[in-house]
């Protein structure tokens, strides 16, 4: 069995969502993994907040909006009368049932169901476009089998034992079709893996049946080893470590959900990262070997990140000071990306800054506090154990014209990070990329 995950561009056309049975391996059994056609979720997103907000007309317009891109969509769709009847059926009991909720109590609970809509309507659509041509398919509702607990974890016994209880039930199908993204909660609410959850979905069915491979689809060939929107001359990486990709994922590379690969990691499924455009490309492999050599991988950069500065004088020898500090992000749920330490200094920084006044006050109790806004970490990944040197001052040799607020090295032997202003991101990601390859 094998995970084919295809994102919002992937289906963001007609003729894309028709391409995608060519791309799938016909004789082999496989469950595909869709996600809302691009651009609707976005929409459903700004309904939502018109919906909360009481805004029923500017809603309204919203919804109409969005029920004609749909309306063309089905158009160039379904070739056959009843193609488009089953179609327009569906869509007609989708948007009812968004426009329900205008003007009406709107809590969080309507949001998550108005945000699931999009991920229903593709995967029918697809299915039905299937059954239109004569090809077997099966509906698995993610609803049915995706769940999380209290602490928004997924529940890998339970989406285990019941996605397979729905594949038992259809042992002559070789196509299975599923929504990325939704998902149930522990009250049994529909819920959400968060944005860019998709890939989420696909490595967590892939581990929990035990897949031969996760595939994740998109539109650019593989993980590249820079920011091909901004620096020219990068080249996709045939191969990456679990530990590798996972960081390259949480520092930014926009192609893969950073939590997508600690489920494939912990039940060692490997993932391959493919171009829907051109699905002849070798895209990239991340698997439990990663490459053959060490030295560096790749450059990945994360913005909106807010750095904070503790400096204490009391800091100096004093046990348990860094729990104390660490039990303020942990009351408020905000993660820690990097950290330095000094004697009488802590730096480190956020991407989540909800909380930040909240969290102000408390750390002011430790010492003056120095909080920095605009701020981009960026990430240098590849083999750097023991066994290996000269990287360190190579990637330092690059960014040494510009200011560096932070360094982190040593964390992890995958990953080389600097914290500086936004403002210099561009600056550094093409000085390091000339520098490092």
């Amino acid at each position: 069995m094998k995970i084919l995950k295809f994102g919002g561009t992937s289906v963001g056309s007609a003729e894309r969502m028709k391409s995608l049975y060519d791309i799938a391996k016909r004789n082999n059994r496989q469950i595909i993994v869709l996600s809302a056609v691009s651009g609707t979720t976005n929409a459903l997103v700004s309904i939502g907040e018109a919906f909360q907000q009481g805004r029923k007309e500017d809603a309204d317009q919203q919804i109409k909006t969005l029920r004609k891109t749909y309306d063309l969509y089905l158009e160039e769709l379904f070739s056959t009368e009843e193609g488009l009847r089953n179609g327009t059926e569906l869509v007609d009991y989708h948007f009812r049932l968004i426009n329900s909720f205008n003007g009406k109590l709107y809590t969080p609970i309507e949001d998550k169901i108005i945000l699931a809509q999009g991920e229903l309507l593709s995967t029918t659509l697809f299915h039905f476009y299937l059954n239109e041509q004569g090809i077997k398919s099966a509906l698995l509702p993610a609803l049915d089998f995706m769940k999380i607990d209290d602490d928004n974890e997924p529940v890998i016994d339970h989406i285990r034992t019941n996605l397979n209880a729905l594949l038992e039930k259809e042992p002559d199908c070789n196509l299975f079709i599923t929504q990325g993204f939704i998902c149930r909660n522990s009250f049994g609410e529909i819920d959400n893996l968060r944005r860019g959850g998709s890939d989420y979905t696909a490595s967590l069915i892939g581990s929990a049946i035990q897949a031969e491979e996760i595939q994740i689809w998109t539109d650019i060939d593989g993980m590249h080893n820079n920011d091909p929107r901004l620096v020219s001359g990068t080249k996709p990486i045939a191969h990456l470590s679990f530990n590798e990709a996972a960081e390259l994922a949480y520092f930014g590379a926009k192609i893969l959900h950073p939590q997508s690969v600690f489920p494939a990691q912990r039940y060692n499924v490997p993932v391959k990262l493919l171009n829907t455009m051109d699905p002849m490309a070798s895209g990239t492999e991340i698997s439990s070997e990663g490459a053959i050599k060490s030295g560096v991988r790749a450059i990945a950069a994360k913005d909106n990140i807010t750095a904070i500065r503790i400096h204490s004088s009391r800091m100096l020898l004093a046990y348990g000071f860094l729990r104390k500090v660490f039990e303020v992000f942990e009351r408020y749920k905000t993660p820690i990306d990097m950290i330095t330490t000094s004697e009488v200094a802590i730096s480190l920084t956020i991407d989540q800054p909800k909380y930040l006044e909240e969290i102000k006050n408390e750390l002011k109790d430790f010492g003056r506090v120095d909080i920095d806004f605009d701020q981009t970490i960026i990430c240098v990944v590849g083999d750097f154990s023991l066994e290996t040197h000269g990287y360190a001052s190579r990637v330092l040799d690059a960014v040494k014209h510009l200011s560096v607020r932070m360094i982190s090295y040593g964390g992890s032997d995958y990953n080389i990070s600097l914290l500086l202003k936004t403002e210099d991101k561009l600056e550094a990601l093409k000085s390091l990329h000339n520098r490092l390859f």
